[in-house]
């Protein structure tokens, strides 16, 4: 499996950070800075020649010592220490010196910082991930994804990197309250909603969850072979997130990254769970053992 899907290029020698990708994460809230981490340590820990996290500016202090590696960029927040819409023009500006921008993980449902989300996914010209409060956003707006493909290939510093594409990667639960679904119909037909929703709105879907579906709007599918039952535990989906993330920043075309990194994302979990059972697993230890991961697969 790891064969067929699989296929990362070996660095060259005179290889430099800009070769790999800027990944531009804006996540976190007051009481979610964990998924701020985990999404922006797995970009890093997954080929991403730069990072930085979009933070409200209460919170740097923390990320800051829990980031050593990650860039930080303090913003405008709310009373409830979640980003503010006043954050918007600092955020587009600074993502014109990026790859892919994540948007999502811990964001908080706080209506400005909602309301944020939307004018950043319909304003931002870059690939991007779109997880957890991002997709709780795109609720009764689906709309807004019809601005998130661009026509013309994007031009970095380390060359072309093709056209813009967005991945979205919802559980069940996320996925029925998109589509307007049962969740009983999503569970019981996760290939046939993926593959309908991705064609619709023209952005790759990867449905998380036992056999997760990765569904392309040309309507190539995938389905998971990777992981177990240890990863239904908080903070595993924003590992997932931060990997696919650093997969679009350094050029990788959308559905193989999203291929690539639900199948990188499960074997991680496949390592952690042989060394510290599939009961004591938690979205750390996926950080811990990708680089195992990646050793297996990466020749």
């Amino acid at each position: 499996m790891a064969k067929r899907i699989l296929s990362i290029k070996k660095r060259k020698q005179d290889s430099h950070k800009g070769d790999y990708g800027h990944v531009f994460v804006i996540a976190g809230s007051v009481g979610m800075t964990g998924a701020a981490y985990l999404a922006s340590q797995a970009a890093l820990l997954s080929g991403a020649g730069l990072v930085t996290l979009a933070i409200p500016k209460s919170l740097n202090p923390i990320m800051e010592r829990k980031l050593t590696e990650v860039m930080t960029l303090p913003l405008p927040e709310t009373k409830e220490q979640s980003l503010s819409r006043s954050a918007y023009s600092k955020i587009r500006d600074f993502s014109k010196k990026c790859d892919c921008v994540i948007i999502g993980p811990g964001l908080s449902q706080n209506r400005q910082t909602q309301t944020l989300i939307r004018s950043l996914i319909s304003g931002i010209d870059l690939s991007m991930v779109l997880d957890a409060d991002a997709l709780n956003a795109l609720s009764g707006h689906l709309s807004i994804l019809g601005n998130t493909c661009y026509a013309q290939p994007r031009k970095t510093l380390s060359g072309q990197r093709g056209r813009c594409s967005t991945v979205i990667t919802p559980h069940s639960g996320e996925m029925a309250r998109l589509a307007g679904l049962r969740l009983s119909f999503v569970n019981k037909d996760k290939k046939g909603v993926a593959k309908k929703f991705a064609t619709e709105y023209n952005v790759t879907t990867v449905l998380k969850g036992y056999k997760t579906v990765v569904a392309a709007p040309r309507k190539e599918i995938y389905i998971n072979s990777s992981g177990n039952p240890g990863m239904a535990s908080g903070g595993c989906g924003d590992v997932l997130t931060g990997i696919i993330g650093a997969f679009l920043a350094s050029g990788i075309d959308a559905f193989k990254a999203a291929r690539l990194g639900a199948y990188i994302h499960g074997l991680s979990g496949d390592i952690a769970a042989k060394a510290k059972t599939e009961i004591s697993l938690k979205a750390t230890d996926l950080l811990e053992f990708l680089p195992q991961a990646f050793k297996k697969v990466y020749k």
